[in-house]
């Protein structure tokens, strides 16, 4: 008998790539086969995507909850025994200490039904504003500068088939080649097509090297760049006046800003040099058509808010958003980091993207969860903030998809943070980092295992299927919520009101989301399995027998922008440097970022065999100028320091970073850990921890 395929998605990047899964080894496994039908990758996988069912094996996951005993050691333990700790330690926290004793953490991996119940969970059974989710830490910059521009965030307002047909992208602090590979074909196609593709990076990275042209700024300097481009474009008269006359808001501030950047300034705080501002501004306004689009590079600052409107600014004066193969877009980068902030995970928001203060979205919401609006806490900290309460003013923390002991900014700040708390709950696939630490570590089912929906970096909504049934003695985090609920909600049955059958969790976060930026009311399970997914936002077409079904909105702002007057908003902005600069004690500049054989904070690529051959552990990039200032030598240790702590690991010497940076991957823990080192320096807007620049010194490890 010929077994079932299952077409799915990857659980990895926010590409959510088209595979097809066949079960395999009785059932307890699939194996990975091309879905050339779904049209954002057409088949392509990377290394994770391709060996992802090896994280489903029994061998590298969670089959049992555990439970802390009194010796100290995490022991095996039955689902009742653990889900009443749970209850015990949340409720404890929450009855010495108030409802915001007890924190809620999440992730932007979680499906978006999961992400919808975690918040409903924690707002209506704990009464708790303390919820936040490491998709903080991810594009929540570019989410605000999308927001105040355009009136709504959406990762990419186009979807990625515009790409190659466009004249020129400007690519800022993003490299596909590693993070998301099937991607880099769009890039590829766009040169074949005549285009051209500029890449901003302070390393010359597998992208860059497929560049027209690389600018390599200093970090932290990308702000400064893009206002000294905005500049040239208008002193080269290349600004497209009836476009800004007609479609926009606020120039005059705006451009005022901008001329205070010269070239020659802009240069000597970036590094770039004039010749090649030049260049990058040619290229760009001369085709028809030229998009902009950013990712973490730009965004992980302190200013990364005012980063991403420098760069939605250059785009606005030279007449490209809101016009068919133009505009400006943002490269998400956790598979579900668009849907997971869209319904309710972070701390000022409600699901559809309504926000906590507004009394009609309150009003809408509460309705829909049958709680009175006046009893939805308000909004709470913010997801560093959060973690840094932690034992404080926060007793007990149930998380749930996420790994701050590796992935948060002074991680070993964080760790410690995490190690004060009352008590901690944890759901995962595998025992992370943080989960060690845990009083309860409940084993959960992964992407193969359950069914529910994501929306990838087009704003495409999808439906992941279950392909096979998860191992004895795991289960969903609906159905985790479920269970706490009846035991944390009080009278009349709380629990009825968290169901665990995802497709019933959708349909009440349709009407959720109805009338709101991010409206999904339009979609079915059922259109996402016959249409290859749908674009929100996707409006219900009402009760009319007439009306017709919404066909989603792949391309946005092409009549009018999200915003009252329907105009785009210029936002003045100007350079100001990183929060910490170096000095004498600690001269050179880390950025950090990501290799192409692991994920994340690593807690299930670096159960994968294959994966670790690619990318076994940590190093330190830098330029042979400061290898032979300090005496490393390639391969050898070297310990970078900041003024959070120090972490070690070999050194890969290489002229493709400039020589007043270095760079480490995130994805591990231990010594080499590169989070240790980060600065939480907020950015005031979108609470984003300033990952990409921090001040340390290098030092040659001896034997």
């Amino acid at each position: 008998m010929r077994e079932t395929v299952t077409s799915t998605h990857c659980p990895y990047c926010a590409l959510q790539c088209g595979m097809n899964l066949t079960p395999a080894d009785g059932g307890r496994t699939v194996e990975v086969s091309e879905r050339a039908d779904f049209p954002v990758n057409r088949g392509a996988l990377c290394g994770k995507g391709r060996t992802a069912p090896a994280v489903l094996s029994s061998a590298v996951r969670l089959t049992s909850p555990l439970v802390r005993s009194a010796a100290g050691a995490l022991e095996p333990a039955s689902w009742e025994e653990a889900l009443d700790r749970i209850a015990e330690g949340i409720g404890g926290a929450r009855a010495e200490h108030g409802a915001d004793a007890v924190g809620v953490f999440g992730g932007g991996g979680l499906t978006n039904e999961k992400a919808y119940t975690l918040g409903k969970f924690a707002r209506v059974v704990l009464g708790t504003s303390q919820i936040d989710y490491n998709g903080r830490f991810c594009m929540s910059s570019a989410a605000a500068a999308g927001g105040r521009a355009f009136g709504l965030d959406r990762g990419l307002p186009f979807p990625l088939e515009d790409i190659p047909r466009t004249g020129c992208v400007i690519l800022v602090g993003s490299n596909p080649a590693e993070t998301m590979p099937p991607a880099l074909r769009y890039f590829t196609e766009l040169k074949e097509n005549g285009g051209t593709l500029i890449v901003v990076d302070p390393r010359r990275t597998r992208t860059a090297e497929q560049a027209d042209l690389h600018l390599a700024p200093r970090p932290g300097t990308d702000l400064a760049l893009a206002l000294g481009l905005l500049h040239l474009v208008v002193a080269e008269g290349r600004t497209d006046e009836e476009y800004i006359r007609e479609r926009t808001a606020g120039w005059e501030d705006t451009r005022a800003a901008a001329m205070a950047h010269w070239p020659e300034y802009v240069e000597r705080i970036t590094g770039v040099p004039v010749p090649q501002l030049r260049e990058a501004v040619r290229l760009f306004c001369e085709p028809e058509h030229a998009m902009v689009l950013t990712a973490r590079g730009p965004e992980q600052q302190a200013k990364g808010t005012d980063t991403v409107s420098a760069w939605i600014n250059l785009a606005l004066a030279t007449g490209r958003p809101g016009r068919p193969l133009s505009g400006y877009g943002c490269l998400t980068g956790q598979g579900n980091g668009q849907g997971g902030r869209e319904h309710g995970q972070k701390a000022d928001q409600l699901p559809g993207y309504r926000k906590l203060t507004d009394p009609a979205a309150r009003a809408h919401v509460a309705q829909v969860w049958g709680v009175d609006p006046d009893s939805l806490p308000g909004p709470g900290r913010s997801a560093y903030e959060l973690l840094d309460a932690l034992g404080t003013d926060i007793r007990a923390l149930l998380l749930m998809g996420s790994n701050p002991v590796v992935s948060a900014p002074r991680a070993a700040h964080v760790e410690e943070r995490i190690r004060s708390l009352d008590f901690l709950a944890v759901c995962d696939v595998v025992l992370s980092e943080t989960a060690e630490l845990a009083d309860v570590v409940l084993p959960v089912t992964q992407w193969a295992e359950e069914t529910g929906t994501t929306t990838n970096l087009e704003g495409r909504v999808l439906l992941r299927r279950r392909a096979i049934t998860p191992p004895p003695g795991v289960r969903s985090d609906l159905e985790v919520l479920h269970e706490l609920a009846a035991r944390l909600g009080g009278e009349g049955s709380p629990e009825k009101r968290f169901p665990a059958d995802p497709e019933e969790v959708f349909e009440e976060l349709r009407r959720a989301s109805e009338g709101g930026r991010a409206d999904y009311s339009g979609i079915t399970y059922r259109r996402l399995a016959e249409e290859n997914g749908v674009f929100w936002p996707c409006p219900s077409p009402g009760a009319a027998a007439e009306a017709t079904v919404h066909p989603g909105t792949p391309r946005l702002f092409l009549d009018r922008f999200a915003t009252e007057d329907g105009r785009a908003r210029f936002v003045p902005v100007s350079h100001r440097a990183v929060a910490e600069e170096p000095d004498e004690e600690y001269p050179v500049l880390l950025t950090t970022g990501r290799v192409v054989a692991q994920y994340q904070s690593g807690a299930q690529t670096r159960r994968v065999d294959e994966l670790n051959t690619a990318a076994p552990g940590p190093f330190v990039e830098l330029h042979p100028r400061l290898a032979r200032r300090i005496g490393a030598a390639e391969g050898e240790p070297v310990a970078v320091v900041s003024r959070r702590g120090r972490a070690v690991a070999p050194a890969r010497i290489t002229t493709s970073i400039r020589p007043d940076t270095v760079f480490m991957p995130f994805h591990w823990a231990g010594e080499g850990r590169a989070n240790t080192l980060t600065n939480p320096a907020l950015d005031p807007t979108s609470r984003m921890p300033e990952f990409k620049a921090c001040a340390v010194r290098l030092e040659a490890v001896r034997p």
